[in-house]
């Protein structure tokens, strides 16, 4: 930060944490209307991994 005293870090702070707000809001607006379960959410959490490890070819 002191290498950029021009940059208004307050602000930044700020920005972010609205930011940070606001995405929270949306999550807990977006899971209250879900019918996924939490297993359901484990399955598909581990087939994405599994589609992103194939397409990037780590395994």
């Amino acid at each position: 930060m002191d290498e950029f005293p021009e940059m208004n870090w307050s602000e930044v702070a700020r920005a972010a944490i609205r930011q940070k707000i606001a995405d929270l809001k949306f999550l807990r607006a977006f899971k209250a209307e879900s019918e996924i379960t939490p297993e359901d959410a484990e399955r598909l959490g581990r087939e994405l991994s599994q589609k992103v490890v194939e397409r990037l070819g780590l395994e």
